[in-house]
């Protein structure tokens, strides 16, 4: 008796503290999403045209062809009717067990009660069931427009993941289990999870994917030892110290992306392309780019060639002495050293040696994923916000790139986050993915209507700073990257924009995996292969079919590459310019948002 009166006291006590603490976070909730700004309703969904379009070509496909549609529905019932008759049947029988399961592996249902629990089994296979007669539904839709079908399949499926059982906690047995296993201490974790990361967003769920405390740039990530020599408006250019005592005449140029900080190149030691470069024998330099505010609002596409890639090219050549670099360009950074390169050969300027591109795209003829949010309603949206605030903020990009990939960057870490009550892993490549940076306003407009859109480098030609330039004006020999399952940047995509440059010597290289996985890839890991084919780059299809796989990471290829264009071995270059900080640089850090 006393010691059930003293674990019922017990209990008492821990519940009366969970519901302080629930209530505190109640009102720090409130708090949180009073703090919220409005926002443009064409950043939030689609146009509303979408789906009355969707509505007229369905109302449309039922008059012309009745029966095929209400076959459709009649599967659909008939379907949800016989899983509802099996359940029961189930259950007659007096034993808990669920009816047979012939659904398709989804990790998001790896829950053993998924299959063997009725309740969750029912809710599960109702749930798949309607989500492939929504899909079936949609893909029928052969009247409209192909561009339209891809954005409604797209923004379709946002719907269908976000309303899976998995995201409902009294539909989500593992959610429940931990609830119960901790007294609902995991709830009210939860709870200070979301409230934490309302007030870090000013009111806007963006779920947090990694331990923020767990990094510091420069401490235990991006820690390649280096010297910022050079700094403009726009970057700090840093130049890393040699690790042999020979290297390579010709000096490397890297251009990161500005959308993301360059340390994606010089995450943990092991994982660092920067410091494996170094190691190879070369005398490396790697641009790190302003975090823009307001005051950047007129900085366009000619601002990054003209202060950008031309100052870091002569600066480099400046440093160390030379007539020739090569130059690396990533992602929206490898779209942009095509530009220079065409600006360059127009100039008659020699000053590039080789460049490489890494997921760059030049060709948006085929956009990809990313391409439902490149028509007008999204784009004059981003072009309206631009306007006002003179950049678009981080969040923006961070959450548009986030839902090509929902189930994995928003609804998975949304329920450990949320619903199991767990602290975000320490995991250095989610960091950086939450690590962003904002972008130029009038930079933004003209890079999604006048390249994205527009198509004007593949196209009519792209107008810069008095020339016109065309993808056929990049003549230096190449070499391109690009990655297998790359969402944001698609092989073919890439493949398309190499084939149309000017150049007699091309390379390209596909890399299994994805966007960053596929270039963040270590000899050392063993992890992912890559493909290389001697057919002509021309068709991305015929290229796939004749390429030959080889195991291991693609660096090593690569470099065999870059090192027949970089010279003779000379002493190494130490750093002799007047150091303006140390690395990771003082760039990489600031946040105007602040």
């Amino acid at each position: 008796m006393a010691t059930s009166e003293y674990d019922n006291s017990e209990n008492l006590d821990k519940m009366n503290a969970n519901l302080a603490r629930i209530e505190t976070l109640t009102q720090r909730l409130i708090e949180a999403f009073a703090r919220k700004k409005p926002q443009r309703s064409e950043l939030q969904a689609p146009d509303p045209s979408l789906y009355l379009h969707a509505t007229t070509a369905y109302w449309a496909k039922l008059a012309q062809n009745p029966s095929a549609v209400l076959e459709s529905q009649v599967e659909y019932w008939g379907r949800t009717l016989k899983h509802f008759v099996e359940a029961q049947e189930a259950l007659r029988t007096g034993q808990l067990v669920a009816p047979e399961d012939h659904t398709p592996d989804d990790k998001r249902f790896a829950n053993p009660l998924w299959k063997s629990h009725p309740y969750f089994n029912y809710v599960k296979q109702q749930y798949l069931l309607s989500s492939q007669a929504i899909e079936k539904a949609i893909a029928d839709l052969d009247t409209l427009d192909p561009r339209e079908r891809t954005r409604l399949e797209y923004f379709g499926k946002q719907i269908v993941d976000m309303m899976a059982p998995t995201n409902f906690l009294g539909t989500n047995p593992d959610a429940l289990m931990k609830a119960v296993e901790t007294e609902g201490e995991s709830l009210v974790k939860g709870l200070e999870n979301l409230v934490a990361d309302l007030e870090r967003n000013e009111g806007e769920l963006l779920v947090t994917l990694a331990d923020r405390e767990a990094f510091k740039v420069g401490g235990n990530i991006g820690t390649t030892e280096g010297e910022v020599v050079f700094r403009n408006r726009m970057f700090e250019l840093i130049q890393y110290k040699p690790q042999t005592e020979k290297v390579h005449e010709t000096p490397l140029l890297i251009f990161p992306p500005w959308i993301n900080k360059f340390y994606i190149l010089d995450l943990k030691a092991q994982n660092s392309l920067i410091k494996w470069i170094v190691e190879q024998g070369y005398t490396l330099f790697v641009v790190s780019w302003v975090n823009p505010g307001a005051e950047y609002a007129d900085v366009g596409m000619d601002t990054y060639v003209e202060e950008g890639f031309l100052t870091a090219i002569a600066k480099v050549k400046e440093i160390c002495g030379v007539k020739t670099i090569n130059t690396v360009g990533y992602c929206i950074a490898g779209t942009t050293l095509s530009l220079t390169l065409a600006l360059l050969n127009k100039r008659k300027d020699r000053s590039v040696k080789s460049a490489t591109f890494f997921t760059a795209l030049t060709d948006f003829s085929d956009q990809g994923e990313t391409g439902v949010f490149l028509e007008d309603d999204f784009v004059d949206g981003i072009e309206a916000e631009a306007r006002e605030k003179g950049y678009l903020k981080s969040y923006f990009m961070t959450k548009t790139f986030s839902y090509l990939r929902s189930n994995d960057l928003i609804y998975g870490p949304a329920i450990r986050s949320y619903m199991l009550g767990e602290a975000p892993p320490a995991f250095d490549l989610l960091y950086w993915n939450g690590d962003g940076s904002n972008l130029p306003g009038r930079m933004t407009v003209e890079y999604l209507r006048g390249l994205c859109q527009s198509n004007d480098f593949c196209e009519d030609g792209y107008a810069m700073l008095g020339e016109t330039l065309h993808v056929r004006d990049v003549k230096v020999p190449l070499c391109s990257v690009a990655c297998e399952t790359d969402h944001i940047a698609a092989w073919t995509s890439c493949f398309r924009g190499v084939a149309q440059m000017g150049s007699t010597n091309k390379t390209f290289i596909l890399s299994e995996s994805g966007h960053i996985a596929g270039i963040v890839n270590p000899p050392s890991k063993k992890k992912y292969g890559h493909y290389t084919s001697e057919a002509a780059i021309d068709v991305p299809e015929d290229w796939r079919e004749a390429s030959e796989y080889h195991e291991g990471s693609w660096w090593p290829r690569w470099e065999n590459w870059l090192s027949s264009r970089s010279g003779k071995l000379i002493p190494a270059r130490e750093i002799t310019s007047e150091s303006l900080a140390p690395a990771p640089g003082t760039y990489v850090v600031m946040n105007p948002d602040v």
